[in-house]
């Protein structure tokens, strides 16, 4: 895909393809080039976008790098945001669309093992040399097609490989976390780790807890919502980094299930083929995070009698184990919620069938099913692979038209306060019942409604 020509300088071998992929740059970006160069400064797309350009995929983000000083930077274009000038970084504002221009730099003292203390100007090659991996070292002209290539990352792209650049140590005493995001690069890619950037991971895994709980979380999300979910696992239990970040999930190692209902093995073995399961692209984090954890609470709750193998009491378990890894991670209340909700919900599917129409109704109508019914078919083919309670609750929301799952209700508040009944705990009962009776079939107006009030608690007036 590149080849040497002396002195770090490597075109990329013009295929129709990789020719396809350059026109297909938006043109913003292109002009945001061209104004820089115009103006007597090197610019060039840098990191992971060249990466994947050389890979056969057109990006979603560019970033780009400059000669040009941010106030330079500035002054060559009327919208711009000085995000982080600190660190010679200014947005530039587009067509509507925002790009990342960075002035070549070098970083020195890192201090807190994620930011450098003092930041220099320097050289394209002083640049891209301060890089974390080589597959995000190369430096691009759309226009031309020229890669220039400091770091040997055009055979780390061509080899399948991450590797930092220079001493692995270094990199990853500089930025902690170098250490997540060489395994996420490694599992979204299907890429191998270099061996010495392995065992530099498994050897400093225990100061990735120097890092923010919010950047953690947002690596983790990567590696389960993206391409090689399972993989990315089982490359954070290698290196030792899972137990640093996620014990609770660690744990679920060697928790043995019924192989009738089982037949894939342990709960970490259960997980790990859910994960493998979900699609490859457009996963929604939620959904991710509760496919991990699930059967969190499975570790703590395994029980073995005469009868076999037991986990009484698992999701509730779950539920708590899973609400102090979510506040840990600084998850917000939403997400939260909703995964706590998945998690909560998961074992239901099994009694559908029994469910009363009022139970099912409702159950079939709570926030985001199609999350529960997604996670529960995973769950399902991760382990016995019957889908037979999936396919009846798709069937029942085909069936049952839309103003019966969701009636308009029959009674109010105000209508109980109008018969009599004072506002307190007793409403909500009272509604439910109605809702229940209207959702059974029992009842279908108002009239009825008010009968039956009357004729469980009487008349008020």
């Amino acid at each position: 895909m590149c080849h040497q020509t002396g002195g770090g300088d490597f075109p990329v071998k013009t295929t129709p393809n990789l020719r396809e992929r350059l026109a297909a740059l938006p043109e913003s970006l292109v002009l945001i080039l061209r104004r820089l160069r115009s103006a007597g400064h090197e610019a060039y797309l840098v990191g992971g976008c060249v990466r994947d350009l050389l890979r056969g995929f057109l990006p979603v983000d560019y970033d780009i790098v400059t000669s040009a000083a941010p106030e330079e930077v500035t002054s060559l274009f009327p919208h711009t945001i000085p995000v982080g000038i600190s660190f010679g970084v200014v947005l530039v504002i587009k067509d509507e669309k925002k790009y990342e221009v960075a002035t070549f730099r070098t970083e020195e003292g890192y201090l807190d093992g994620r930011r450098p203390a003092q930041v220099v100007y320097a050289t394209a090659e002083e640049d891209v040399k301060r890089r974390d991996f080589t597959i995000n070292g190369l430096l691009l002209d759309p226009e031309t097609g020229r890669v220039l290539d400091y770091v040997g990352g055009c055979a780390d792209v061509a080899h399948r490989l991450v590797r930092t650049i220079g001493d692995p140590r270094q990199r990853f005493s500089e930025d902690h976390l170098r250490l997540l995001r060489a395994v996420r690069f490694a599992a979204n890619l299907d890429y191998e780790i270099d061996a010495a950037t392995l065992k530099a991971i498994k050897n400093n895994a225990a100061a990735i807890r120097r890092i923010s709980a919010e950047r953690i979380r947002e690596e983790l999300t990567k590696i389960i919502a993206r391409p090689g979910a399972r993989r990315g696992m089982e490359l954070l239990a290698e290196t030792g980094l899972l137990k640093e970040i996620l014990p609770e999930v660690q744990a679920l190692a060697g928790i043995e299930q019924p192989p009738l209902f089982h037949p894939e093995g342990d709960v970490w073995e259960h997980t790990l083929v859910m994960l493998n399961l979900l699609p490859v692209e457009g996963v929604d984090p939620r959904l991710a995070w509760g496919v991990l954890l699930h059967d969190v609470g499975k570790a703590v709750t395994r029980t073995v009698d005469t009868k076999g193998v037991h986990f009484y009491g698992h999701v509730k378990r779950g539920e708590e184990i899973a609400r102090q890894i979510m506040e840990r991670l600084r998850f917000s209340c939403a997400d939260l919620e909703m995964v706590l909700a998945l998690i909560h919900s998961h074992m239901l599917f099994m009694h559908v069938k029994e469910m009363r129409p009022s139970r099912l109704k409702r159950f079939l109508r709570i926030p985001d099913f199609h999350h529960h019914l997604e996670l529960h078919r995973l769950d399902c083919l991760g382990s016995h692979g019957m889908l037979d309670n999936y396919e009846f609750c798709r069937a029942k929301l085909t069936e049952i038209p839309a103003e019966e799952l969701r009636p308009p209700r029959l009674l109010t508040g105000h209508h109980l306060i109008d018969m009599g009944f004072k506002p307190g705990p007793l409403f909500a009962k009272i509604l439910h019942e109605v809702e229940d009776a209207q959702l059974n079939g029992l009842i279908s107006s108002e009239g009825e409604a008010m009968r039956l009030v009357i004729d469980h608690w009487g008349a008020q007036t």
